[in-house]
C-alpha cells in the first residue's frame, strides 16, 4: 500500500493500493446509495434490532436466524447496509448477508454505482459519522436524511479500489470477530474452571483437582486468611505528579495509568476491593500503588491469587447477598460474614497459578483485540478523504 505525500494536493486519501492514482471524486450520498423503504412485517423472516448489533463493529451478538414474529420493519437483502439513525453516536451498522427485517430507527441502503463494502466501509469513517451525528432532537436525537443524503463524500472513481478497499475492511473485520471468538472461548473456559476448580456449596472437595491432592478443603471465615485490611486513602485532587500509580476504579478496568506523589499502600500481592458505587463488591489483584478512598485492599496469610480467584469465584454472591441495598456499599462486616474454602498451601499454589496464567492470557487477547481495532480506526482516517 502507497503513501501519498502530504505536499500533494490531490483529492487522494493519505494511504492507497498501488496502481490507482486518479483524483477521487465528490459525490452525494444519495448518488452512490439508494435508501430502501419497503415494509413488511413477514414472520418467515429474521428480524434485526439495535439490541442484536455489536455497537461500533457490525456483528450481531446472538443467532437471530430464528427471530421470527409479525413486528413490521424495512426489509433488507444480501449486500445492504443497515445503519442506525437513532442516537447514531451509538455506532449501529450491519452489512447483510441475508435476507431479513430491520426493526426501528434503522436506514437500509443498497449501494448504487458503487461497491457495496467500500459504501459500508465509508459510513464508518469520519466524514460521514461527523455528517450523520449533526443530528436533531436532544433525548432522541436522529440523523437527519435530508441532510446526510445530500452531502458530498469522495470516493475512487474505480470499481476496482472501491473493491479493494471494502474487502480489505471486511478481511480487517473478519480478523476482529475470530479475535473476540478466541477472546470468548477462554472467557468461557476460565467461567467453567471456576465453576469446577472451586467446591460447590456444602461440598467439602472441588469437581476438577489437580493430581495428587485428596484433603477436604476446610471453611473458614475471610478474616482468618486476611491478615491486614488497607483502607484507601488517596484523592487524586489533593495529590501532585510523581512516581506512584493512583489506583481507582478507571485504572483498575483498564484505564490510563497516573503517577501521583501518593503514598504507596498496596503490593501486587494484595487483593483490592471496590467498597462503595454501583459497582461496590468488585474484586482486583495484580495492581500496586496509592488506592483510591472507594477501595479497600486485603494483605492475606493464604496465597492471595487463590483467594482472589475464590472471590472472583463469587463475584455474583458478593453483589447479591453482601452489599447494602439503594446506594451500594459492601456491608461492614464483609471479613466475619463471608464463608471461603481452603485447601492446603501447596494446592492453593496450583490453583492460584492456574489461574493466573489462564488471566495473563486473556490479558493477551484482549491487548491483540484493542490494538486490531486501533488498526482499523486508523486505517478508515488514512485510506478515507
Amino acid at each position: 500500500m502507497a503513501k501519498i505525500d502530504d505536499s500533494v494536493k490531490k483529492k487522494v486519501p493519505e494511504l492507497r493500493f498501488p496502481g490507482f492514482t486518479d483524483d477521487w471524486e465528490e459525490r452525494k450520498l444519495s448518488d452512490i446509495v439508494v435508501r430502501l423503504t419497503k415494509s413488511s412485517n413477514n414472520n418467515q423472516l429474521p428480524k434485526v434490532e439495535f439490541e442484536d448489533i455489536i455497537a461500533g463493529e457490525g456483528r450481531l451478538n446472538k443467532d437471530i436466524s430464528r427471530k421470527f414474529d409479525d413486528r413490521k420493519g424495512t426489509l433488507f437483502e444480501p449486500d445492504n447496509i443497515l445503519y442506525g439513525k437513532l442516537r447514531p453516536y451509538l455506532k449501529n451498522w450491519l452489512f447483510s448477508d441475508f435476507k431479513g427485517i430491520a426493526l426501528g430507527d434503522f436506514w437500509v441502503f443498497k449501494s448504487k454505482n458503487s461497491e457495496p463494502k467500500f459504501v459500508y466501509s465509508l459510513i464508518q469513517a469520519d466524514n460521514y459519522q461527523r455528517v450523520a451525528n449533526d443530528t436533531s432532537g436532544t433525548k432522541m436525537p436522529r440523523s437527519d436524511w435530508k441532510k446526510v443524503s445530500s452531502s458530498n463524500f469522495s470516493i475512487p472513481t474505480s470499481l476496482e479500489e472501491q473493491q479493494k478497499i471494502g474487502s480489505f475492511f471486511k478481511q480487517i473485520d473478519e480478523t476482529i470477530a475470530l479475535h473476540q471468538r478466541k477472546l470468548d472461548l477462554l472467557k468461557e473456559q476460565k467461567k467453567g474452571y471456576l465453576q469446577k476448580m472451586f467446591p460447590k456449596n456444602g461440598a467439602k472437595v472441588p469437581e476438577l483437582r489437580f493430581a495428587g491432592f485428596a484433603d477436604d478443603w476446610e471453611e473458614r471465615k475471610l478474616k482468618d486468611v486476611v491478615e491486614k485490611q488497607i483502607k484507601g486513602k488517596a484523592q487524586f485532587e489533593k495529590l501532585a505528579q510523581g512516581d506512584v500509580e493512583y489506583l481507582d476504579t478507571s485504572r483498575l478496568n483498564g484505564g490510563q495509568a497516573i503517577l501521583t506523589n501518593g503514598l504507596k499502600d498496596v503490593t501486587l500481592d494484595d487483593i483490592l476491593i471496590l467498597w462503595d458505587g454501583s459497582k461496590a463488591g468488585t474484586v482486583y489483584h495484580g495492581f500496586e500503588g496509592a488506592l483510591g478512598s472507594t477501595l479497600k485492599a486485603y494483605r492475606t496469610s493464604a496465597n492471595s491469587k487463590f483467594v482472589y480467584q475464590y472471590l472472583k469465584r463469587h463475584q455474583d454472591n458478593i453483589y447479591n447477598n453482601y452489599r447494602t441495598p439503594n446506594i451500594p456499599h459492601v456491608q461492614k462486616d464483609f471479613l466475619n460474614v463471608f464463608t471461603i474454602s481452603v485447601p492446603g498451601s501447596d494446592e492453593q499454589a496450583k490453583i492460584g497459578s492456574f489461574f493466573k496464567k489462564l488471566d495473563d492470557t486473556i490479558a493477551l487477547h484482549q491487548r491483540k483485540l484493542d490494538l486490531l481495532k486501533e488498526q482499523k480506526k486508523g486505517f478508515l482516517q488514512k485510506m478515507f478523504v
